[in-house]
């Protein structure tokens, strides 16, 4: 039986393929707003006009979701997003392979559901 390797046929490590990503305990700590303006730091989201995200506005929860699953702590995912808004919009958000899977397999309900 062959071992697979983790390293790339180029045998370059990509930074994305080991950075690390924060992920809660529970979805139930997800108690962020359901609406209005958030306030993202720099380190979450470097953006021109600052880190001030309407969720309300068309695209403004993706933006802010996208940028805390990928760039935020703990403390940031428990602060901005909120569970059932998070649950709804996760077949629409673009996450990173790594950011999904790691979500997906702490919390089966985010998984696609498979018609067949």
């Amino acid at each position: 039986m062959a071992v697979q390797s983790h390293i790339p046929p180029d045998g370059r490590v990509h930074f994305r393929d080991i950075k690390p990503y924060a992920v809660v305990d529970s979805l139930d700590q997800l108690q962020g707003p359901v609406g209005g303006v958030v306030e993202l730091s720099h380190s979450v989201l470097w953006a021109p006009g600052g880190g001030r995200v309407d969720l309300d506005e068309p695209g403004g929860l993706g933006l802010a979701y996208r940028a805390v699953l990928n760039e935020g702590t703990v403390e940031d995912l428990v602060r901005v997003i909120h569970c059932d808004r998070l649950v709804a919009a996760w077949p629409e958000l673009m996450l990173p392979f790594r950011v999904r899977e790691l979500w997906e397999s702490h919390f089966p309900e985010l998984r696609p559901v498979l018609v067949g």
